[in-house]
């Protein structure tokens, strides 16, 4: 996904799984709330000024408490000529 920045925001991809999921998929079962889809590792855009807001945004919106596990983040850099 490419996001637009402006001002002394930069873009960042974060990697997220969840480890509930995880473990139901090593055990052949289904979480009841994700899909079985969630044991691998998603990655979501994130504009934001620095890092720390950029995992803030993304822990706020896929919580630890529901099983949700950081595997990354970096900021991305696009080299694009328009």
């Amino acid at each position: 996904m490419f996001s637009v920045t402006s001002g002394n925001q930069k873009n960042f991809e974060i990697g997220i799984y969840n480890q509930e999921v995880r473990e139901c998929v090593k055990e052949n079962n289904r979480h009841l709330d994700f899909g079985d889809e969630w044991a691998d590792v998603h990655y979501q855009s994130v504009v934001a000024e620095t890092k720390d807001e950029a995992l803030g945004v993304i822990k706020n919106r896929y919580p630890a408490q529901k099983g949700f596990v950081i595997a990354s983040c970096a900021e991305a850099r696009y080299d694009c000529k328009f």
